[in-house]
Parts: structure tokens; sequence; C-alpha cells
């Protein structure tokens, strides 16, 4: 039978964007998935940053993040962008700020689509868009005694 792409599943969602925050408190892996959950999707793609215990070759102790009041209004903009440009069923991202430990979960960001391929992409534009042009802020410190900020763009 010859698929058929005029159905109402293989389009866009009108309103996909289903969670979109700036946190400080610990982020939920279930919580981002389910707000992700739809029937007409058949890929769900979901990207998970934790802090790692190095960077650049340096042991990393603890890491704090911090935005601009605008970050959060920044993500729902490349959300959209990103809701227009693959036929996104659903749609979540969520970054923590604060403190955070090694292993911590930083940011999750997950989309739904009504195939796997088009899942990953939209998955891997968000986050690459997220980390390049929102204003969240990474005070690394390092087990050396040293420190750096990095800017996510």
């Amino acid at each position: 039978m010859a698929p058929h792409f005029d159905h109402p599943g293989e389009q866009a969602a009108a309103d996909p964007i289903r969670l979109l925050e700036i946190r400080e408190t610990p982020l939920s892996l279930d919580e981002v998935y389910k707000a992700v959950g739809d029937e007409a999707a058949g890929g769900t793609a979901l990207f998970v940053g934790t802090v790692r215990n190095h960077d650049g070759g340096t042991d990393v102790d603890s890491l704090g993040y911090s935005c601009h009041p605008t970050a959060e209004a920044q993500m729902r903009k490349i959300a959209e962008q990103v809701a227009a440009a693959y036929p996104v069923r659903a749609l979540a991202a969520v970054h923590r700020v604060g403190d955070l430990a090694v292993g911590d979960i930083a940011v999750i960001v997950a989309v739904s689509c009504p195939h796997r391929g088009e899942a990953f992409e939209a998955c891997r534009k968000l986050i690459d868009d997220l980390k390049h042009e929102v204003p969240i802020w990474k005070h690394q410190r390092f087990a050396d005694g040293t420190e750096e900020w990095v800017g996510a763009c």
C-alpha cells in the first residue's frame, strides 16, 4: 500500500511547543518525554546534556549557569523556528541555571515528528541553536583552583 502523506498526522501540529523553561530546580527526563508524547509521532528524539568532569584537559569540580532575562524568550523564538522548519508534532526544552555538580543534568530537549529522521534532525537543530543563540553562561570551577566563564552566544 502506498504511503498517504496527506494524513493529518504527517503534518506539523498546530501548537507543537509543549514545554519551554529555564529552571533552578533539577530537570526530569520523564517530564520532558511525556511533554512530547503524540499519537501521530513515529519518532521521538531526546538530547540530555550533563555536567562532565573535564574540559580542555582540566578536571572540572562544578559549575554554575546563569542567564539573561531574555533567555526564555529567545528559547521560544528558536523553538518556533524549528517547529516551522520540520513537521514537529511536539517539542520541549528545559535548561537549568544555578550551581550544578558533575553528573547533573543541565539541559534536555526533545522533539517528536511523524518519522525518526525528522525527529533526529529537528532535535539536533534545536539543541545546536539553543547552545549558540540563547544567552546562558557557564561558570566552570576547576580542580586546580582556576575558573572560567563560557558564553553560549
